[in-house]
């Protein structure tokens, strides 16, 4: 049985590992919480699956849920109450708790980095489903990985498709970063994205993209941000730079390809021409268990995949000019250094911005760009965290005065006009 901690237990990602620990008590078992400020469901998590600890960022609520916790167990015979904790460094705490095998990281941004290195300093496997952490810190997180012999396991379902389509093949090797050839026996990589919201739209019909349109995903179920990033198409481009951390290959190796139906996940092609898939329903629990199961396969009761039900996969190749993100994403992963992590912090900035319908869906790249071009001269090739923590909290205030600066020309209503 394998012990799990959870971090972001009440977002999508936490709730989706938590369904299947319930699914599956005989392999699984919760020994770590965190969450937010949703004190509800966290209690409901906590009275379920009884873990020994649990930390909640926001500090100004702990009383609260220490009153709620005392109320849960003060007829408890057989569990004690979970240890509570309050604050940023108690994230890093329950992240790094001795009692766990495995740290699933589903805290969404730039926020999960520190955990998910607390939990990696402290030896312990990752399920990484924060994405950020390697886009933001890359150069910092894998000399950490291979210093504490801790396994990173992808977790969302374009990286786990291609780890599930590398077993078996020559793995490739991280010291081959940024050489320009393939590793020796993989000729690409190949991430299938949707097209998101906005994918049977015409690029000029985009001036009219409100943020009910932009958060309404064809295929996935996912938080607002991450369905964000989809209609922009940035968050493949994020997951390209992902990809060159995690399977070491070249940018020029790792491409795009719109998949409307979500069925191959990704795709590898060999160096003898033969192209490997992965394939299952658009599911985020598939990719969770196999990184929190590996290296077992667990049978599970879902719903198995019907090619015939399906009909037809089709494919295409993606518009740039619909989808600047992607570009944005592919200039900033060869620029490397900071500059990932520049692009990373203001891409949740403008997003935020955007989901306050502060700026335009179009104005999106375009801020994102303005932080990238004015960060050109201060990159960093070689950065250390402190210096990933600093150019993080520059981008963001960097976006946000570009667009006071210029926010009469960013506004929904003035580009309609």
């Amino acid at each position: 049985m394998k012990a799990i901690s959870v971090l972001g237990s009440t977002g999508s990602i936490g709730t989706q590992t938590l369904q299947i620990v319930k699914e599956f008590p005989k392999q699984f078992k919760v020994v770590a919480l965190t969450a937010g400020k949703n004190l509800g469901l966290l209690l409901e998590q906590i009275k379920y699956y009884k873990p020994e600890v649990v930390a909640l960022a926001d500090k100004s609520q702990l009383s609260a849920l220490q009153q709620a916790v005392d109320d849960l167990f003060k007829n408890e015979k057989y569990f004690s109450p979970p240890k509570l904790l309050g604050g940023d460094e108690s994230l890093n705490i329950a992240a790094s708790w001795d009692s766990a095998d495995l740290v699933v990281t589903g805290i969404v941004g730039c926020a999960g980095l520190l955990p998910t290195l607390s939990a990696i300093k402290a030896g312990k496997d990752i399920a990484l489903a924060n994405k950020e952490t390697l886009i933001a810190a890359g150069p910092v997180v894998l000399p950490e990985l291979k210093k504490s012999g801790s396994r990173l396991f992808p977790a969302d379902s374009e990286h786990s498709a291609i780890f599930q389509c590398l077993q078996g093949t020559p793995w490739p090797d991280n010291a081959r970063l940024s050489t320009g050839q393939a590793t020796p026996g993989i000729r690409n990589i190949q991430l299938t994205a949707s097209g998101g919201a906005f994918r049977d739209w015409a690029a000029k019909d985009l001036i009219h993209a409100t943020v009910k349109d932009a958060t309404s995903h064809p295929n996935w179920s996912m938080g607002k941000k991450i369905t964000v990033d989809s209609a922009t198409l940035m968050n493949k481009g994020l997951e390209v730079i992902e990809a060159h951390y995690l399977f070491g290959l070249a940018y020029e190796h790792i491409e795009i390809v719109i998949h409307p139906q979500s069925i191959i996940h990704s795709m590898i092609e060999l160096a003898d021409s033969s192209v490997l898939a992965q394939m299952g329903w658009p599911d985020m629990k598939l990719p969770l268990l196999y990184a929190m199961s590996w290296p077992e396969r667990i049978e599970t009761p879902w719903k198995r995949l019907n090619l015939s039900e399906i009909g037809r996969l089709t494919f295409s190749e993606p518009n740039t000019s619909k989808y600047p993100c992607m570009e944005l994403a592919y200039s900033a992963g060869k620029a490397g250094g900071t500059m990932p992590a520049v692009l990373n912090a203001a891409n949740e900035e403008a997003v935020a911005l955007f989901l306050q319908e502060k700026i335009h869906f179009l104005n999106i790249p375009k801020v994102i760009e303005s932080a990238c071009e004015s960060h050109k001269n201060d990159l960093k090739a070689n950065p250390q965290l402190n210096d990933v923590i600093e150019v993080d909290n520059w981008a963001r205030k960097a976006v946000r005065a570009h667009v006071q600066k210029n926010a009469h020309q960013m506004t929904m209503s003035t580009l309609r006009k």
